[in-house]
């Protein structure tokens, strides 16, 4: 899967698509218009994370390129890939159980903290991007 060189990109189908791990320094774009809100990126080798009208979004560690970045009331999907395994964070609603899907395949049942954050993980092969659907139960 390639980096997206533009840091974040608005795709045909209506998803976007960020980040660039292959970065030495942090780079960020502020300011890009989709769908009615306004989003920001920040990426490099270390961590990658996504905002959206301000409130965190998506944060990797280490350093990711997100694919068809969907996120909806009930669902949020997308294809990360790296260079190593990764640790994402998502911001969802708070004290709700989620279904968790990779490669299409349930890893189980999770229920994001006060906050509204849940962490999931995946082991990165650099010929493979993984797919993630976080679905609302």
């Amino acid at each position: 899967m390639a980096v997206v060189k533009e840091l974040l990109r608005a795709e045909a189908d209506g998803t976007l698509s960020f980040g660039d791990y292959t970065l030495a320094s942090k780079t960020k774009l502020d300011g890009f218009e989709f769908q009615g809100d306004i989003y920001k990126v920040k990426t490099f080798r270390e961590i990658t994370k996504l905002e959206k009208n301000g409130m965190f979004a998506y944060e990797s560690v280490p350093g990711t390129a997100v694919e068809n970045f969907r996120s909806t009331p009930d669902e949020v999907s997308f294809m990360v890939s790296g260079e190593q395994d990764v640790q994402v964070t998502l911001e969802l609603e708070a004290d709700t159980e989620y279904v968790i899907y990779k490669d299409d395949v349930s890893a189980g049942t999770m229920k994001t903290n006060l906050s509204g954050k849940i962490s999931v993980s995946a082991q990165m092969d650099p010929d493979h991007a993984v797919a993630f659907m976080i679905v609302k139960k």
